[in-house]
């Protein structure tokens, strides 16, 4: 018995299509809720990256302006300190150093700890750098101070020798004024002869043949006895000096120095008071004596001892 074949049922598959179609707007509705919250989840993080890089520039910009504030106070306490800080120049060279690591770690990649940390112990190392500035600056007053009170006393000790030295030369000088011979009553004047080869006293230019000094050696037991060499020294009213001789030679040694003089006389002076008389001669030939007052000065010893004058008309 043959049996016809059985035709597919239109109606059976209908449903396995609607089945299907809703699947995939199922699957389609997720993708958009997926896609969706990706997409909000995107621009949340977005907005707190962009946080974040505020921050962290806003955290940049304060190590900076810390890192500036630090080198500027550096600087300026290098000024202040002036020479002194030429001798800590290695530790301001570490100090530069740390300086510009900090200033790297800043403009390129960076971590707020580590360049926090690394300005951290620059401050610590600047604020070493004070300190030790400070007690150097401390020393080298105190040595300052000391130096000053050495040289005043110093400078006292040299106003204290000086004064000393000088009352010693005083001294020395009182002392040899003391042993020195001394000329009291020192006369002069000039004289003329008489017809009878005798003396007489005279104030004429024209007549004047001999001038005679006169004095008395005061008595001293200070002063070695002996031979004493007295020099007169006679000086007319225009300043030169009379002499018996034209030629040079006729000079004596008066401190330190080689002086012209008119007559001199050995003494013998046994430190009793010696009367003692000095004649300077005119020669016959000479021409008249010059109208004026004429000096008289008498020498022994270095020392100028007395002095007299007299006039001629």
């Amino acid at each position: 018995m043959t049996q016809t074949p059985t035709k597919p049922n239109a109606n059976a598959s209908q449903p396995k299509r609607k089945n299907t179609s809703k699947l995939w707007m199922i699957l389609a509705v997720l993708l958009i809720i997926v896609v969706a919250a990706l997409i909000f989840w995107f621009f949340s993080m977005k907005g707190n990256y962009e946080s974040m890089v505020n921050e962290k520039e806003a955290q940049r910009v304060e190590l900076q302006r810390e890192l500036t504030e630090l080198m500027v106070a550096h600087d300026s306490i290098k000024v202040q300190y002036g020479a002194l800080s030429d001798s800590l120049i290695l530790k301001d060279s570490i100090i530069q150093a740390n300086a510009r690591e900090i200033e790297q770690l800043l403009n390129y990649k960076w971590e707020y700890r580590k360049v926090n940390k690394k300005l951290e112990l620059l401050r610590n190392i600047t604020q070493g750098y004070v300190h030790q500035l400070d007690s150097l600056y401390t020393v080298n007053r105190e040595l300052t101070e000391e130096n000053e009170k050495i040289r005043q006393q110093y400078a006292r000790e040299q106003d204290r020798t000086r004064e000393l030295t000088k009352d010693k030369e005083e001294l020395i000088e009182k002392v040899n004024l003391a042993a020195a011979l001394k000329a009291y009553n020192v006369t002069a004047y000039g004289v003329r002869f008489t017809g009878s080869g005798r003396e007489r006293e005279t104030d004429k230019a024209n007549k004047i043949e001999r001038v005679k000094v006169c004095f008395t050696l005061g008595e001293n037991s200070l002063v070695e006895p002996g031979i004493k060499t007295i020099y007169i020294r006679i000086i007319r009213p225009d300043g030169v000096v009379v002499t018996q001789r034209l030629e040079s030679g006729n000079t004596f040694e008066f401190q330190g120095q080689q002086i012209e003089y008119s007559s001199k006389k050995e003494v013998e002076y046994k430190n009793k008071e010696t009367y003692v008389c000095i004649f300077w001669t005119k020669k016959s030939d000479a021409e008249p004596a010059m109208e004026g007052v004429y000096n008289v000065t008498v020498f022994a010893e270095d020392y100028e001892i007395g002095k007299s004058s007299f006039e001629l008309k």
